[in-house]
């Protein structure tokens, strides 16, 4: 066995599932009383260990909700960035992928979603501006999409900060709604809210051929114009 193979330290399945096991019920308890209100013995009670075996596994209450916070928000502004980095697909296919990702991510974690903004205000310094930095990301990524769209002509003329934050809020609150569990499910929840997010912004009598520019505000005001004719001969 080389240097390097005995470098790399062994797996510990047992560890691996113990650990998983109290994140599991931190995540539960977080939720459910909040984080102030929850104690490293109301965990340990939880997981079925005592209070000086979980100090085997995590050295405090704060490290433990630095854990599931990083894992909770780090995760989907990293695949946000990856996706909004591919040269294959387009604004509007993107914002598609993206908005999926959220919303898959939110209803099969609804739990640690729910403890993190139930827990906001109470979160310690140090993991409040991981979680605030990590929100921010995750609002740019969106923000880019939207505003590439909008320079290509395949969604309206709109604010991109405003259209962004609307499309984040309809998918976070997947995780309030949406029972998990079931794959298939959880999916089709995720694939019809992207659907939705992209109806809010994409353009759909202008078509993408029409760039932003002087030709584009002239087709909008025709398709404004063409609206308010329709109106007028109703009544």
């Amino acid at each position: 066995m080389s240097s390097e193979d005995e470098s790399v330290p062994a797996r510990n399945p047992r560890r691996e599932l113990v650990e998983k096991q109290i994140l599991d019920q931190a995540t539960r308890l977080f939720a459910e009383k909040g984080y102030a209100s929850t104690t490293l013995q109301d965990i340990a009670d939880a997981t079925g260990l005592t209070r000086p075996s979980l100090y085997h596994y995590v050295a405090n209450k704060d490290a433990l909700l630095s854990r599931l916070v990083s894992e909770s928000t780090d995760t989907p502004a990293a695949m946000l960035h990856e996706i909004n980095e591919r040269t294959d697909l387009g604004p509007s296919e993107k914002l598609r992928k993206m908005a999926t990702a959220i919303a898959l991510n939110q209803a099969q974690t609804a739990d640690r979603f729910k403890l993190i903004i139930r827990s906001e205000a109470a979160l310690p310094d140090e993991i409040s501006r991981t979680f605030q930095q990590s929100r921010r990301h995750v609002l740019q990524e969106f923000v880019r999409v939207i505003e590439d769209g909008v320079r290509s002509g395949e969604m309206r003329p709109i604010h991109p900060r405003t259209a962004a934050l609307g499309i984040i809020g309809m998918l976070n609150w997947v995780a309030w709604w949406h029972t998990p569990g079931d794959p298939d499910a959880d999916r089709a929840a995720a694939v019809q809210l992207a659907d939705m997010a992209l109806r809010t912004v994409a353009q759909t009598e202008v078509g993408p051929s029409t760039p932003e520019g002087p030709e584009r505000a002239i087709a909008l005001i025709r398709q404004d114009l063409d609206y308010l004719e329709r109106l007028l001969a109703q009544e």
